[in-house]
C-alpha cells in the first residue's frame, strides 16, 4: 500500500475537513485580519486589489465559506432583508425579487419574501417573532396596508414606488411612472384620439394616484380631448366586465381604453371581442407594466415597460447603503413606451 501524505489522509471529523480562514491566509501569504477584510468586502482602500484577488483565488482553491453565523453575531446582523410585496402571483413583483436577490446574494445577504395574502388587503403581522432576526425591510407602497408594524421599529425601511415626500423610509426607489402614462396619452393623441376611458386600478396606492393626475394633465394638454374613469379590481374578469360597460355607455363611444395596468388591459381586449369591436380598428387599448401577459394576448398590447429587476436592485442597494452609513441613490428609474399591435389611429 502506498504511504499516504498527510495532505492525503481522510479528515477526522467534518469540522477538521472544513479549510479556515487561517488555511486562507496561509496559502495566500497575508494575514487573517486581510481575509477578513477581502471576504468580508471591506477591503478597498486597505487592501491593493491584486492582494484581495490572490485572497479571493485562494479562499475558491481551498473551498473556504466563512461562517456566517459567527460573524454575524460578532457584527450584530443576520444579513436578512424582509421584501414585502402585495402578491407573489404578479410577475413584476417576481422580478422585483429576483433584482433584489441577486444583489444581496452579493453581499452575503439574504432576501425572505412577505406577501401579502390577499393580494392588496392586510396582512398578519410577520414582525413580532421575527423581528430580531431581519436587518432592514423594502416594501412596495401596493402593500402598505401590511406595513404598519415596522413603522414603530428601528428597522431601516426603503420603499419602493411609493411617495418621496412620505419622511417615515429611510430611503425610496422610484420608477418615473408619471413619464410612463404621459408618453401613452402622447401617443393615442398623435394618433387622433380624442374620446378615452382611463380603466383605473381601484387599489388605492400611490402609483395609481400619479398615473390618473399624469394622465388627466397630459391630456389637458390637447383641445378637445375627453377622459372618462372608471375603476376596476385588478383581475380580468373585473376589467372586463367595467371596460364593458364603459364601452356601452350612453354617448358617443370611446375610442381608446387607456389602463393602469396589463392584467386590466387583458380585461379591455376580451370586453372589446364580446361586444364585436375590434382592436385596434375600432378601440385602441394600452397597458402598464410589460408583463409576459402583454405578449401573450392578439394583438400584443401596446403598453409601458418597467424594470422591475432593476427596482429590486435598487432597493437593496439602498438598504446596504443606509445600514453602511451611506446615502443611498435618489433618481428615479426610466420608463419606455412600447408600441405594439393594439393602438392605431381611431376608426373615421
Amino acid at each position: 500500500m502506498a504511504h499516504r501524505s498527510q495532505q492525503d489522509r481522510p479528515p477526522a471529523g467534518a469540522d477538521s475537513a472544513r479549510p479556515t480562514s487561517r488555511d486562507v491566509a496561509r496559502a495566500a501569504g497575508v494575514s487573517q485580519a486581510t481575509v477578513s477584510l477581502v471576504l468580508g468586502d471591506k477591503w478597498r482602500g486597505r487592501v491593493s486589489e491584486r492582494t484581495a484577488a490572490v485572497v479571493r483565488e485562494a479562499a475558491q482553491e481551498l473551498g473556504y465559506r466563512p461562517n456566517l453565523a459567527a460573524r454575524n453575531l460578532r457584527l450584530g446582523r443576520t444579513r436578512t432583508a424582509l421584501l414585502v410585496v402585495p402578491a407573489l402571483t404578479n410577475e413584476f413583483f417576481a422580478r422585483v425579487y429576483t433584482g433584489a436577490a441577486a444583489v444581496a446574494a452579493r453581499h452575503g445577504f439574504g432576501v425572505v419574501l412577505y406577501p401579502s395574502p390577499e393580494g392588496v388587503g392586510p396582512a398578519k403581522d410577520p414582525f413580532a417573532s421575527a423581528r430580531a432576526a431581519l436587518d432592514g425591510v423594502i416594501a412596495s407602497s401596493m402593500a402598505a396596508q401590511a406595513l404598519t408594524a415596522i413603522r414603530g421599529t428601528d428597522l431601516p425601511l426603503v420603499m419602493l414606488d411609493s411617495d418621496p415626500a412620505d419622511t417615515g423610509a429611510a430611503a425610496h426607489v422610484n420608477l418615473d411612472i408619471a413619464d410612463g402614462m404621459r408618453q401613452v396619452i402622447g401617443h393615442l393623441t398623435a394618433l387622433g384620439h380624442r374620446r378615452i376611458v382611463h380603466l383605473a386600478s381601484a387599489v388605492a396606492s400611490w402609483t395609481f394616484d400619479v398615473r390618473a393626475r399624469a394622465l388627466h394633465e397630459e391630456a389637458a394638454r390637447v383641445a378637445g380631448t375627453e377622459v372618462r374613469t372608471v375603476p376596476a379590481p385588478l383581475d380580468v374578469d373585473s376589467a372586463r366586465e367595467a371596460a364593458v360597460r364603459a364601452l356601452t355607455a350612453p354617448g358617443p363611444s370611446p375610442t381608446a381604453v387607456v389602463c393602469d395596468d396589463d392584467i386590466l388591459a387583458a380585461g379591455a381586449c376580451k370586453a372589446a371581442r364580446r361586444l364585436g369591436l375590434r382592436v385596434p380598428e375600432d378601440v385602441s387599448v394600452t397597458g402598464f407594466d410589460d408583463l409576459a401577459l402583454a405578449t401573450a394576448v392578439e394583438p400584443e398590447l401596446t403598453t409601458v415597460r418597467l424594470p422591475a429587476e432593476q427596482v429590486g436592485e435598487r432597493g437593496m442597494d439602498a438598504l446596504l447603503a443606509v445600514l453602511d452609513g451611506r446615502r443611498p441613490e435618489e433618481r428615479s428609474l426610466p420608463v419606455e413606451l412600447v408600441v405594439r399591435g393594439s393602438s392605431a389611429p381611431p376608426p373615421a
